[in-house]
């Protein structure tokens, strides 16, 4: 993973006006912006994105003391730049409209018309620039009895069906619905339009038959919500039974579940029969992959009741690293249970460099106190052309006058609008 400007990114040259706040948006933008695209991201003049706010937990100074600024915002808002425009005032939808003319791509989230009052909705902006893919990410979609309401990741989890198959079963101790520990259909849905954004900039720019033109993306929260249920959904599509909760076991697997050591936990994800028959063998239960009722994965899914509280009994007796060093190199996955502060001081984490600490201000703190910040490294690995991590997650405004100039305002201008409001 790169941290200098070069190599080029892959999306290098590719403009983005970010108009979106919290998850989902910013989450597609940063993607774009880690393969080398310049994503501006617009924010309220005194205020900015929403998660500057949510915390704790908050930014530390160098002294080691709480900022005003909260590290929600830095998780999906990296190698951005900020400005700050007021889009209620006439100036400021002008400013706007004119970095769409140079933009390649614009992100919104607001609620389904809700930009058309200020003219920077679809139709208004592709109607300036015919060129501009124009990315809509709302709760419901563009369409449909729901699609004028607000939307959120915990409401979409709950009504698409995603608590009622996370936690424990209602009979047992901690049961009931529960959410996912991250906000993962916001997630989901980020990762999801910077897929259809790539389609779309493919459609546009491509030299077989490219079209030379840009279109709308209708990213809806429930659509993605839905479609992550993958193999729930299909299931209950193929059966009419909707699966329940079943904690950390699997539907379809069997044993695929956390399990009690002599010190805390571990994970076994048992795939196949060959994976049991070895996991067997180093336990020294050669009996269980004789038995014919765990004879095959079905089988043991069907019997379960029977399979988990024998291996639990035996699991018991070895702490959870001499698992892990019983069965690593008999091809059983097995792996702790870690907390995240585990997790980052695990040594392959380390090894992929998964932790990146970048500067916010090239010559120092961006006037918050703040000097740099640590974050999780883009997943995407390209051989040829790797996200480039540029700089961390900006301040508000940073880069407003930056923004400004290129667009042909001078410094008397910039000045005039700041002192108005307008930026």
């Amino acid at each position: 993973m790169t941290t200098t400007p070069t190599p080029q990114g892959a999306l290098a040259g590719i403009q983005v006006l970010d108009l979106s706040r919290v998850l989902a948006g910013p989450w597609c933008t940063q993607m774009l912006a880690d393969l080398g695209a310049d994503v501006v991201k617009v924010e309220r003049p005194g205020l900015g994105d929403d998660t500057r706010q949510w915390g704790p937990p908050f930014l530390k100074d160098a002294e080691g003391n709480n900022t005003n600024q909260a590290s929600y915002f830095t998780a999906c808002n990296r190698n951005k730049r900020s400005v700050t425009i007021d889009m209620a005032t006439p100036e400021g939808q002008a400013l706007i409209k004119r970095m769409a003319l140079q933009a390649d791509i614009v992100v919104e989230n607001f609620k389904v018309g809700g930009l058309k009052q200020y003219g920077l909705d679809h139709a208004s902006l592709r109607a300036l620039n015919p060129r501009l893919i124009y990315c809509s990410v709302t709760g419901f979609g563009q369409s449909g009895p729901y699609a004028e309401r607000a939307g959120y990741d915990l409401m979409v989890q709950a009504m698409t069906g995603m608590m009622s198959i996370t936690g424990r079963a209602d009979t047992e101790p901690g049961g009931g619905p529960l959410r996912v520990g991250v906000a993962v259909i916001d997630l989901f849905t980020g990762i999801y339009a910077s897929n259809a954004i790539l389609a779309a900039l493919h459609v546009r720019d491509n030299a077989t038959n490219g079209t030379g033109q840009g279109q709308h993306i209708d990213m809806a929260l429930l659509d993605v919500g839905m479609a992550v249920l993958a193999n729930q959904a299909s299931g209950f599509l193929a059966t009419g039974e909707a699966p329940g909760r079943m904690g950390n076991s699997h539907p379809s697997l069997a044993p695929y579940q956390d399990f009690p050591t002599q010190d805390g936990n571990m994970l076994l994800a048992i795939g196949n029969d060959g994976q049991f028959q070895r996991f067997c063998a180093a336990a020294a239960q050669p009996q269980w992959a004789a038995d014919p009722r765990f004879a095959t994965n079905t089988l043991r899914v069907q019997n379960r009741t029977e399979l988990i509280p024998a291996m639990e009994a035996v699991t018991r007796t070895r702490t959870t690293a001499a698992w892990i060093a019983l069965l690593e190199d008999k091809a059983v996955p097995c792996g702790p249970v870690n907390n995240i502060a585990q997790a980052f001081d695990d040594a392959q984490v380390k090894a992929r460099g998964l932790a990146v600490t970048l500067p916010r201000w090239k010559d120092g703190e961006a006037g918050d106190g703040v000097a740099q910040i640590t974050g999780v490294a883009s997943p995407l690995r390209l051989s040829a052309n790797p996200p480039v991590l540029r700089n961390a997650p900006p301040a508000l405004g940073q880069h407003t006058d930056e923004v400004l100039r290129e667009l042909g305002l001078d410094a008397a201008r910039v000045a005039q609008l700041r002192s108005g409001g307008v930026v």
